[in-house]
């Protein structure tokens, strides 16, 4: 499986409850925050939902 980093570029404020428990999934906190996750279907699934609130930079190994 490929690695994907997943950094929170803008706030949940005025976001809908479901994407702010996404980001709460994710583990992002405050912005700027950034997390590796192996790029399973449930992990991508979550970041489709708020793609408009996070970037996504694959890391090569």
């Amino acid at each position: 499986m490929a690695k994907i980093r997943i950094t929170k570029i803008k706030s949940t404020n005025k976001s809908t409850d479901k994407q702010k428990a996404n980001v709460e999934a994710l583990g992002l906190k405050k912005i700027r925050d950034s997390k590796v996750f192996e790029a399973t279907p449930d992990i991508l699934g979550k970041v489709k939902v708020v793609s408009h609130l996070v970037k996504v930079e694959e890391i090569s190994e």
